[in-house]
């Protein structure tokens, strides 16, 4: 009895020592693996944040850079170096008081003030409306503003020409007649601010409906109305600060397009400022390509400014919002 009872002991001990064994060495590896894992994640993290070489970013800016500067720089020289007499810079002080010069200068950009005013005026009303009551008309007023892509505008000014005929043929006995007479004024044609207008709405319309997409604008307006806001307030204070981007884009746009608009303005026989370059180019090349070269340093100064105003931050609205609060 006593030899059964010392081999079930000693059956049982060895059990224990092997469960015993089993589990005492189990933890340990899952202990290290436990401490490996951290490890291995912060080496992970580490590698990818080194910075990783750039080479092609910097190749395909080099690249872009190349493609857009060398022409520039070809002109520049093409102005200043006249052969036989070496480096003069006669085209650019001749430039200031050439024939034409400021009066196109100041007329371009005062037809594109008036044509980023009224493209602004018509878009952000009818697209703030369309977004707040009548969702479902958005793809009526997107089709309406890209139709200008789909027709030349060369059709667009025999349709102009066309109407403002008109005038004299049929509505000369009428109060009309000197509204199509003024529209024509040579000082400043607003029937090219009209035109101007159609041309941007493409653009204007991309822009700020891409703006519109991203702020939530029903939940702005309710919340400003429900403050006890009028809707010139909602307009005003409220959306057009959220717009600001989307406004910049449009002016932004708008500005390139008129300063570089060259058909209309020919064909109805007004004279701008890419009209007189064209005129110019004629009798003095390097005039010419010295004129070209300065808008396009005035257009970037321009569009500069205006990307600049729409990224700058708003501190108007803050006092505003603060008194109402009050």
């Amino acid at each position: 009895m006593a030899a059964m009872t010392e081999t079930t002991e000693t059956a049982e001990t060895a059990e224990t020592t092997e469960t015993t064994g089993t589990t005492g060495t189990a933890p340990g590896p899952a202990r290290g693996d436990a401490g490996a894992a951290p490890a291995k994640a912060a080496a992970r993290a580490r590698k990818a944040a080194r910075p990783r070489p750039r080479i092609w970013r910097g190749a395909v800016l080099a690249l872009a850079g190349v493609y857009f500067l060398l022409p520039l720089l070809a002109s520049f020289v093409f102005t200043v170096h006249v052969p036989g007499q070496g480096v003069t810079f006669e085209a650019y002080t001749e430039l200031l008081g050439a024939d034409g010069f400021s009066q196109s200068l100041l007329l371009s950009l005062g037809l594109a003030a008036a044509t980023i005013a009224l493209s602004l005026l018509l878009a952000v009303p009818a697209l703030v409306a369309v977004r707040i009551g009548s969702p479902r008309l958005r793809p009526v007023v997107e089709v309406v503003c890209m139709l200008p892509l789909v027709v030349p505008p060369i059709a667009l000014v025999t349709g102009i020409t066309t109407v403002l005929r008109w005038g004299p043929e049929h509505l000369s006995r009428t109060p009309l007649y000197q509204t199509f007479i003024a529209v024509q004024d040579e000082r400043f044609p607003v029937v090219l601010v009209l035109a101007y207008t159609v041309l941007a709405l493409p653009f204007v319309h991309r822009s700020l409906d891409a703006g519109l997409r991203a702020v939530d604008v029903p939940t702005l307006v309710e919340a400003a109305r429900s403050c006890g806001a009028s809707w010139p307030y909602v307009v005003w204070r409220v959306l057009l600060p959220n717009l600001r981007t989307s406004l910049a884009g449009a002016a932004f746009l708008t500005l390139a397009l008129v300063l570089g608009e060259f058909t209309i303005a020919s064909l109805l026989g007004f004279r701008p400022f890419a009209v007189w370059i064209v005129s110019l180019s004629g009798a003095q090349a390097r005039m010419s390509v010295a004129v070209s070269i300065l808008s396009l340093l005035i257009t970037w100064l321009l569009l500069l400014v205006l990307s600049r105003a729409g990224t700058a931050p708003s501190t108007a609205a803050a006092p505003a919002t603060s008194r109402k609060e009050s």
